[in-house]
């Protein structure tokens, strides 16, 4: 109960649905309340600036930024070059969930969300350059009796060359903090692995494994908040990749309070 409360709460604080809501709210009172029109105006205006705001790319970038710039990527990994010693250290490698469609109809790869493909694609990268320890891959169904997302990600990642006997699927976790109790009850507690999550996400996660009494080796992907070699004019427009920025951005800050608030991190 108390997770599906989480998410519907986190839902109605994400930009647009509060945005919309301002405007919606601020609409209703300035046409039915005569006395309260005036805040209403303001409360729908509110609405529609905040949503601006939020749409911005500039904004979203750096809102989104910090938290991706809280651990370095995994550098490129030659063939036949020993690998960093965090990463020898590391007894598994570890994909966290994302999401996929459910298309049975289509190949595993084309079924994953792009979260999860860069996921996908760095532990794969990661699993070339440590040939000896397994790969686990999280995820449950969506609760419709569809494939679980960590049976999804086991079946791309076969496609793509990966011996299935080294692969690991977690499918009961249903968010990170479960996805850390996993690992531990897998591994031990005090294991080393390599942790590949989103960029963004990463500062949660690792506070989430580590207050486990696990010891991850942070191998961010899927980087958002790139910068490019110089500031563009359209880097400053009003549009839908700004709004996921922002998105993203307050998401993953919601998450950290409320694992913060839990004692959990």
């Amino acid at each position: 109960m108390l997770f599906w409360l989480k998410k519907a709460v986190s839902y109605w604080l994400m930009p647009l649905p509060f945005c919309l809501a301002l405007v919606v709210v601020g609409g209703v009172i300035a046409i039915v309340f005569s006395r309260w029109r005036r805040t209403g105006r303001l409360l729908a205006v509110l609405g529609v600036l905040l949503l601006l705001i939020f749409s911005n790319k500039q904004v979203g970038t750096r809102l989104l930024r910090p938290l991706e710039n809280r651990y370095a990527a995994i550098p490129e990994l030659p063939t036949g070059q020993p690998v960093p010693a965090s990463l020898a250290a590391c007894t598994a490698i570890v994909v966290l969930g994302s999401g996929h469609a459910d298309r049975p109809e289509m190949a595993a790869i084309d079924r994953l969300s792009a979260a999860g493909l860069a996921r996908l694609a760095e532990g794969i990268r990661l699993a070339r350059a440590l040939p000896n320890v397994p790969l686990i891959v999280s995820g449950p169904s969506d609760g419709h009796g569809g494939a679980t997302h960590a049976s999804v990600l086991a079946t791309a990642a076969v496609s793509l060359g990966i011996d299935a006997s080294r692969i690991v699927q977690v499918d009961s976790a249903r968010d990170t903090d479960d996805e850390a109790q996993a690992i531990r009850k897998h591994l031990g507690p005090g294991a080393t692995f390599a942790l590949v999550t989103s960029a963004f996400h990463m500062p949660r996660a690792m506070g989430l494994m580590q207050h486990r009494e696990l010891n991850p080796v942070a191998c961010p992907t899927g980087f958002l908040a790139r910068s490019n070699a110089g500031t563009f004019g359209n880097d400053w427009l009003i549009s839908i990749p700004g709004l996921e920025l922002s998105t993203w951005a307050i998401y993953e800050r919601l998450g950290t309070l409320w694992a913060r608030l839990q004692g959990k991190i």
